[in-house]
């Protein structure tokens, strides 16, 4: 396979993780300590919603808010209508925070999903620890059995899990792994094009038990129309939003 944009992420995070060295036995008592997470799937099991997307640059697409105030857009998501939240934590790729995560947080009601690149126990009991409320675990990036141990931990201590995927090979991981929240990424992993194909034969194939989100490249309400007749229950939105002079509004359209 050619080589995608996620291969020198992934190889940056898989060092950082190799380089890690915190006993994962006392990060697993901190994360077992922590208060009740908020519901992120349970968030979208009722109504049509939109995952709004706390991102300040992308490596496509470089530079897209960088300077924005994560509390103030979470306030304006949550009064826009958005069902919940996910924040960018990569710094070096996204130019996202921890501290990005909890200040949205700490400005809404909303559930959060940290947005990251999870290779291993420490990066998801992080999550739980940092206050998300549901993790992201990405097919392409992990092999069955970490998929489906890391999909495990996170269950353990409490977290929803998105995961991630884009064909029919990485669903079988997903399923496998019992996940009960499945993203299809519309994004090509080689061309970085958006192929809004794949979500439909995607959302056909998804068993119905399963929440569907469909990700990346939702530019407004007739692309988020089209992703509900097709079978999804939410579409996350991230850059339609954070360039958006109306953030709020534009939920308002996405939700239709």
């Amino acid at each position: 396979m050619a080589a995608t944009y996620l291969d020198r992420i992934l190889d940056d995070h898989r060092s950082m993780a190799t380089a890690d060295t915190r006993s994962v036995e006392r990060l697993l008592d901190e994360a077992r300590a922590m208060p009740p997470t908020r519901g992120f799937r349970n968030a979208l099991a009722d109504r049509f919603g939109v995952i709004a997307e706390i991102k300040r640059r992308s490596p496509s697409k470089g530079d897209l808010n960088v300077d924005l105030d994560p509390a103030a857009m979470a306030s304006t998501y949550e009064r826009g209508g958005a069902a919940c939240l996910s924040v960018l934590t990569d710094e070096q790729y996204f130019g996202g925070s921890v501290g990005d995560l909890q200040a949205a947080r700490a400005a809404c009601s909303l559930p959060v999903l940290r947005k990251d690149f999870t290779v291993g126990e420490r990066d998801v009991l992080d999550a739980r620890i940092m206050g998300a409320d549901c993790v992201l675990l990405i097919a392409a990036a992990l092999d069955r059995s970490e998929l489906v141990s890391l999909h495990q931990l996170a269950t353990e201590v409490g977290l929803d899990v998105l995961v991630e995927i884009h064909d029919e090979a990485e669903l079988e991981h997903a399923l496998t792994a019992s996940a009960t929240l499945i993203g299809v990424n519309q994004r090509d992993l080689v061309t970085f094009q958006v192929d809004h194909e794949r979500a439909q034969r995607m959302a056909r194939v998804i068993p119905d038990r399963a929440v569907k989100v469909a990700e990346s490249g939702v530019r407004g309400g007739g692309d988020a129309r089209s992703l509900r007749e097709a079978g999804y229950d939410a579409v996350l939105v991230g850059e339609t939003l954070v360039t958006s002079g109306d953030p709020a509004a534009a939920i308002v359209e996405l939700i239709g």
